[in-house]
């Protein structure tokens, strides 16, 4: 079953443009197509076109399938960004797996940026059938057999009606079985006479779907739930978006279920950005210390001390006119480029010193030192952003990432430039 779904929806999914790459995992009940798409492909269109293949394989995908296939806009190689647990003293697991099915995977999978909510720890009700081969041979019955006996039995058709001559009174029941009990009387074949029902035969029991899927929260049974971001999707802003909304899910929720946060990838990430702002600010104290006890003079310190903010406060704007966000990357480029910036102003401040201490005036002795060295400084700067054009103009997941780096480490040094 699970390659008679994938090759007609691996058939529609390979006309899509920009595909790179396409993989197809199948096991017992299911099969999962991961499609991989060029970098400057908009998600969203790629969204819409996939679900269009899906629509177009349908009509030659197998009729007896549970649900229509769906698709999400995730990256397979990334990990959650939030796990939540669910747990209670008074219900059953089946129970809380519906609660987090129909409730909380429906409305976490809303919230902007998210690209998938899976629950696991659980899995749906199901009833098991372990039919006994032998006993099946003794009465000459197959496999196949009790499966189109079971199939038949749990089929929903149409009841018909009752007329009379003025009134129609339609007959409504539903045939959907749903627990061991009412499984165990079906009927597989008559033998001698004698009915065999599928008790008979086979081991009916209700159990689940997947009864190797297990999960634990502080030491009690619990339904996890693992809340994925969308390709490009901001870690932070999509997990406070997520915590925002647990208030809701929880008044939505059954009083007797516990729902907790397990695990917040946004911790890690929000430590490592405040340990990058922390160096950025304590490199920039000392850049401003040490001009200040070599040139001792409080005035000519206060030229690196605002152009470096300053120059910083620039390459944010730069940052946010290219839809870039304040990473560890872009973070550690500032850190790097505080030197560039500063090594800049030294040299001017020392040549304008120079003057004034052979006896200019300090506007006089400002223009005449940036004239003289403002070519030289300005060649620096810009031979300082020609070092990183190669990596502007890297293709591939590495030039992506280094991109935003080369920016980030080129836009102080053109704002610094640029003020001159």
């Amino acid at each position: 079953m699970a390659s008679a779904v994938a090759t007609p929806l691996e058939r529609q999914f390979g006309r899509i443009a920009a595909v790179n790459e396409m993989t197809s995992v199948s096991q017992l009940g299911t099969t999962s197509i991961t499609l991989q798409f060029d970098l400057g492909r908009d998600i969203n269109g790629a969204a819409r076109d996939v679900q269009a293949a899906i629509n177009a394989a349908r009509a030659y995908l197998p009729s007896d399938l549970p649900s229509n296939p769906w698709y999400y806009k995730v990256n397979p190689a990334d990990s959650p960004i939030l796990i939540l647990a669910m747990t209670s003293d008074e219900l059953t697991q089946d129970q809380i797996y519906d609660a987090a099915d129909s409730v909380i995977s429906q409305k976490l999978s809303q919230v902007p940026g998210v690209g998938q909510v899976f629950i696991g720890g659980s899995s749906p009700p199901a009833v098991r059938i372990e039919a006994n081969p032998t006993l099946l041979n003794k009465l000459g019955l197959g496999l196949e057999t009790v499966r189109a006996a079971v199939a038949a039995e749990n089929t929903n058709r149409a009841k018909g009606s009752i007329e009379n001559a003025g009134r129609r009174w339609s007959i409504t029941d539903n045939d959907q079985l749903k627990s061991a009990r009412q499984y165990r009387p079906i009927i597989i074949a008559y033998r001698d006479g004698a009915p065999v029902r599928l008790s008979d035969v086979a081991d009916v029991e209700d159990s689940f779907l997947n009864v190797y899927n297990a999960g634990s929260f502080n030491g009690k049974p619990s339904v996890l739930v693992f809340i994925f971001r969308q390709p490009g999707a901001n870690i932070i802003e999509t997990v406070d978006r997520a915590k925002a909304a647990l208030p809701y899910l929880k008044a939505s929720l059954p009083a007797s279920i516990n729902l907790e946060i397990e695990n917040e990838r946004s911790k890690t990430v929000r430590a490592s950005v405040f340990d990058v702002e922390v160096t950025l600010c304590v490199s920039v104290l000392l850049v401003i210390l040490v001009v200040f006890v070599f040139l001792r003079e409080i005035r000519a310190t206060l030229i690196p001390g605002i152009a470096v903010p300053v120059s910083i406060a620039g390459t944010f704007a730069i940052l946010y006119v290219w839809g870039y966000s304040l990473d560890n990357l872009s973070l550690m480029a500032l850190t790097i480029s505080t030197g560039f910036v500063v090594d800049d102003a030294i040299v001017v401040i020392e040549n304008v010193m120079r003057h004034i201490e052979a006896g200019l005036k300090p506007y006089d002795a400002a223009l005449l030192g940036s004239r003289e060295i403002g070519f030289t400084v300005v060649s620096m700067s810009i031979s300082l952003m020609a070092v990183f054009i190669p990596i502007w103009l890297m293709t591939g997941i590495v030039g992506r990432l280094f991109h935003e780096f080369a920016v980030a480490i080129s836009a102080p040094s053109w704002c610094l430039w640029s003020r001159r």
